[in-house]
């Protein structure tokens, strides 16, 4: 057994960087635990262990990478914590959201839409921009929900919004690519 089985069974991925349970997360400080826990595990480390001991090494390593992706990513770090307080957002059956923001969705989608056809990267990049302010505000929001309030079914609200949100930036993103190629 190799001496991190132990001290890694049954963490969470906040535990298993030392970090609180929380929405706020310090990129920097995440990413430099990062580092740290996986020099510990990385199967390169152990090449000299029994095939076993190298197989446990290999699943740590790549819990360590989930952990790391998961937390690093506000999305996927808000779905865990809402997870952890074993609230279900229940992403494929619950699509109600509120009118104001199914409309400004559709007149972004329709404003990407006509900006894609004519090519118009300016535009596109400027939709781009105000997306990501969205973005940051729904962070924010749910900061405050997760954290301060710990009102998970508003906190669901919102990651339902920001997936439809993520799926708008990644199409401004690839009428970008195809107007600047």
């Amino acid at each position: 057994m190799t001496s991190f089985d132990l001290s890694f069974a049954g963490k969470d991925h906040f535990a298993l960087f030392g970090v609180p349970r929380a929405f706020a997360v310090d990129g920097t400080e995440l990413e430099r635990l990062y580092r740290e826990v996986q020099a510990r595990v990385h199967p390169d480390k152990h090449a000299h262990l029994g095939d076993a001991e190298r197989r446990v090494a290999m699943q740590w390593a790549t819990q360590v990478n989930e952990a790391y992706q998961t937390l690093r990513d506000p999305l996927r770090r808000a779905r865990y914590l809402l997870q952890l307080a074993g609230h279900d957002p229940a992403i494929e059956t619950n699509t109600a959201m509120p009118a104001e923001f199914l409309m400004a969705q559709m007149e972004l989608r329709e404003a990407v839409a006509a900006a894609r056809a004519a090519a118009d990267a300016a535009h596109l990049d400027d939709l781009h921009g105000r997306l990501r302010q969205e973005m940051a505000a729904q962070h924010e929001a749910l900061r405050l929900t997760i954290d301060e309030r710990h009102d998970y079914a508003r906190a669901a609200e919102i990651v339902r919004q920001l997936m439809f949100q993520e799926k708008l930036m990644s199409d401004i993103d690839a009428a970008l690519e195809a107007a600047e190629a």
